[in-house]
């Protein structure tokens, strides 16, 4: 019986790795490309006789690539930012007041969510039209600035907090936003920063709508950016390696400082 055991764990065991390794080996050579010459390129060694950073240097000198990070960061974290304080406020608002139609506004939101966003491609470029928001900076945050999901997902957090609770606070004298803020925030903290991490790493990887909006190539973010980038250059594979490379720090730095936050959110949604 406990043979019987052991082979099954080497079995599982054998089988992951064998999965892991399936899977990291392309990020592995992605990595050691960006670090190659371009007689190099497309030799079989993971490890580069002569590693280079000349490949880094070029395309931050040479291209746009700078300007392109920085978009995505600044659209990235803005957005984030916004969507962590609307939706939880319209979420505490939706859980802790009964008032005449709340439950249809709930409803209207949720309904959202059945919406492909390809079909909301054509109304959001005409309001930007119309507005004068193409090639701007806020054309391609405002879709983004309020999240259907992240209202659905902290009301469902705000109702487990007890009432009896908010209760206290306001006997105390607390005015209804600093409850909010000092009180029910602290009590969906994990849920809050599982709803900012996915919200960084959706707008960090955003690729249909701002290839859309934005005309001028400075104003490009870095998926869109690396794309047109890979197009011009595909015979320089050393560089489109790079840019790829860089593009996915942001995201490792992310998930290695926050992967309980994102484990844990993950397993709350579940279970919500």
């Amino acid at each position: 019986m406990a043979t019987s055991r052991k082979v099954k764990k080497v079995i599982v065991y054998s089988l992951l790795l064998f999965g892991s390794v399936f899977m990291l080996f392309p990020f592995v050579w992605m990595i050691s490309t960006s670090f190659k010459t371009p007689l190099e390129v497309f030799s079989l060694q993971i490890i580069p006789d002569n590693p280079t950073l000349e490949n880094y240097i070029e395309i931050f000198k040479d291209t746009l690539f700078g300007n392109w990070f920085m978009n995505s960061l600044i659209i990235a974290v803005v957005t984030t930012l916004s969507v962590a304080f609307f939706d939880t406020l319209v979420g505490y608002i939706l859980a802790k007041f009964h008032f005449k139609g709340s439950k249809i506004i709930f409803i209207f939101i949720l309904s959202s969510l059945m919406i492909p966003t390809e079909m909301l491609v054509i109304p959001w470029y005409l309001m930007s039209t119309e507005l004068g928001w193409v090639d701007t900076y806020w054309g391609i945050m405002f879709p983004g600035v309020i999240s259907a999901f992240g209202i659905f997902l902290m009301k469902q957090f705000m109702e487990s907090i007890p009432n009896d609770l908010l209760d206290a606070a306001r006997i105390d004298g607390m005015s209804e936003f600093n409850i909010f803020l000092k009180v029910a925030i602290p009590q969906v903290f994990p849920a809050l920063s599982a709803l900012c991490i996915f919200t960084f790493l959706g707008n960090w990887n955003a690729y249909l709508w701002p290839l859309i909006v934005i005309e001028s190539p400075e104003l490009r973010t870095l998926p869109v950016g690396l794309a047109f980038f890979s197009g011009e250059n595909e015979d320089y594979w050393e560089l489109i390696m790079t840019g790829a490379t860089i593009a996915v720090i942001p995201l490792i730095i992310v998930f290695l400082i926050f992967q309980r936050q994102i484990i844990k959110g993950i397993t709350l949604t579940g279970m919500k």
